[in-house]
């Protein structure tokens, strides 16, 4: 199995749009692995990358889609920029300066405060888990509790002063190698609010921007198909035919491919007409929209995987780099999703009459 042809993934693009994808694609396959240049990309592409819900929400996602295709882990170091560029655009805040990630995870036994000083300002305390390359970036979205009014908020913060700490997590996993996440410790870090009390989750982008990662999660399923389609095409150029089971596989494949594209494709088109926006608005509140879309990718993305390795066996995983790699990063990637817990969530949402249909 030898690499595959990057090429960009299609949501709702002509294909000659697309060719505008190809620069930056190919820088990318160039810095596989070496993050330094691959945040530097990402630095560069949030110069220009559009953002959700400014009429351009199915490019942005086939950027994210088609980065993460050449390589997931890429896609792992793009999109975190990409959604931090956002986030400061939405609450009408300056663009970022070097290489930013969002922290909003949250761990047992651990907590960040934030807490306002006499002048006004806001320092942060305390620890915060699940931070993917916080020693190299340069900034990141992060949210903490507010004592004050019991609620939890989003700051900006410097990663680069010398109150953040950044520990090195012993990431045992063979997915993601180059990108670990560990804790991040702040002590008395002074940080710049962004919105108001309770805005990072209440706003319409939050939800916008996990849906901007499920079209990260589609990238890897587009890359593992083609992988597929490309074994099977050079095994029938040797004189091996695909037998009827390989055939009804890529098909398959193709119809879920082909289904979850058009579903990203209505739901930006819905973004950028207004009709996903905040509760009270005259749109629909995006938040079970959002449900829907990571639930059917993530799906999507599990059963494209098992369709693959069960049709090519463990030779490929075994002795291909690419591929295994591959692999790897798009099975722990899509563990962002929380599986049955938001179908639970969602559930909840379609009793109380949040359906369409």
């Amino acid at each position: 199995m030898s690499n595959t042809e990057v090429q960009p993934v299609r949501i709702s693009s002509a294909p000659v749009q697309l060719q505008a994808l190809d620069p930056v694609l190919g820088k990318v396959s160039a810095a596989v692995g070496d993050v330094p240049a691959l945040l530097a990309i990402a630095e560069d592409i949030g110069q220009t990358a559009p953002t959700p819900g400014n009429g351009n929400t199915a490019k942005l996602w086939e950027l994210l889609a088609s980065i993460t295709s050449v390589d997931v882990a890429a896609g792992r170091v793009l999109e975190p920029h990409l959604d931090a560029v956002g986030i400061l655009a939405q609450a009408e805040q300056p663009h970022p300066e070097g290489a930013w990630g969002v922290f909003a995870a949250e761990g047992p036994g651990l907590k960040l405060e934030a807490k306002q000083e006499a002048d006004g300002s806001y320092v942060l305390s305390g620890s915060k888990p699940w931070c993917s390359l916080a020693a190299q970036l340069d900034g990141a979205i992060v949210t903490a509790h507010v004592a004050a009014d019991n609620t939890r908020a989003a700051f900006a913060v410097n990663l680069k002063h010398s109150g953040v700490t950044a520990e090195t997590p012993e990431w045992t996993s063979r997915g993601l190698k180059e990108i670990p996440s560990g804790t991040v410790h702040f002590d008395h870090v002074p940080a710049t609010p962004v919105g108001g009390a309770g805005w990072y989750f209440e706003r319409p982008g939050f939800a916008w921007g996990g849906m901007g990662v499920a079209a990260c999660w589609l990238g890897g399923a587009v890359a593992v198909a083609r992988d597929f389609r490309d074994s099977l095409a050079r095994a029938s150029d040797n004189g091996r035919e695909p037998d009827q089971i390989a055939l009804a596989s890529l098909g398959e494949v193709d119809r879920i491919i082909a289904s979850v594209t058009g579903y990203l494709a209505q739901t930006a088109e819905r973004i950028d007409a207004g009709d996903l926006a905040e509760p009270g608005d005259p749109g629909e509140s995006p938040w079970p929209e959002a449900l829907r879309v990571r639930g059917t990718v993530a799906s999507a993305v599990e059963r494209v995987q098992t369709l693959v390795t069960q049709n090519l066996g463990p030779g490929p995983l075994a002795f291909n780099e690419q591929y295994g790699k591959r692999m790897a990063d798009l099975s722990l990637y899509v563990r962002q999703h929380h599986a049955m817990r938001d179908d639970a969530q969602l559930g909840a949402l379609v009793l109380k009459g949040d359906r369409r249909w």
